[in-house]
């Protein structure tokens, strides 16, 4: 399975956000990152599906959309209308997660599942045959810019056997906290998806930025 770098846009300059994307793309990008807020599920609020809109005319990348919202089920149609390519929706916010990760295949996106540092994996075991990926947050979500909690790549671990044994087709994203300085630990761990905001879009040179994580992820 081919692993990817998932630039997140939460960290980029919003004030040239087409730019931004375009040089991550330019820059060997394999898909893009767009964290979803509503300032319910987690205390901060981002963007909606008129960005992600505007995005899909920018960017042939796929477009990896992670709500972090409360009720997921009511907006999946709207921003898969929009043009998301991939779904996240979080299993601590979704009561009705299978008929949800359905309609998401009906809708013809990639449906995934995020699971936050303190959940259970548990929670996934009657949903695994159901999604495409799992994107585990390595930080409490709501902010860019945390500190990885060391603790979740056991999780990430973890996962990786479950998904070996029983479900080879499922790829695992990991998301929050993740540079160059940590990266090869976060693909020992099992990652096959890496989801970086400050870790390239705080440093100089994207192209140089994004070559360094491959080699790295790709060695590990």
């Amino acid at each position: 399975m081919k692993k990817k770098i998932a630039p997140s846009i939460l960290s980029a300059d919003f004030s040239r956000l087409g730019e931004e994307v375009k040089a991550v793309e330019k820059a060997g990008a394999h898909l893009i990152h767009v964290d979803v807020m509503d300032g319910h599920f987690v205390p901060n609020i981002t963007i909606g599906p008129v960005v992600v809109q505007g995005l899909r005319k920018l960017t042939s990348l796929p477009l990896d959309v992670h709500l972090m919202i409360e009720e997921p089920e009511r907006y999946v149609e709207v921003f898969a209308e929009a043009g998301s390519d991939w779904i996240t929706i979080h299993a601590e916010a979704c009561s009705p997660l299978r008929q949800t990760i359905r309609k998401l295949r009906q809708l013809k996106v990639r449906p995934g599942v995020v699971v936050n540092p303190s959940t259970s994996l548990k929670t996934l075991y009657p949903i695994l045959d159901q999604v495409d990926y799992v994107l585990v947050m390595s930080v409490h979500p709501g902010f860019g810019g945390q500190p990885l909690i060391p603790s979740t790549l056991r999780k990430v671990s973890q996962l990786r056997k479950i998904v070996d044994r029983d479900y080879p087709s499922v790829e695992i994203a990991v998301d929050g906290g993740i540079k160059v300085e940590n990266i090869t630990d976060v693909a020992k761990a099992g990652a096959d998806i890496f989801v970086l905001g400050t870790g390239i879009f705080k440093t100089k040179n994207y192209k140089e930025t994004i070559r360094k994580l491959k080699k790295m992820i790709n060695d590990a």
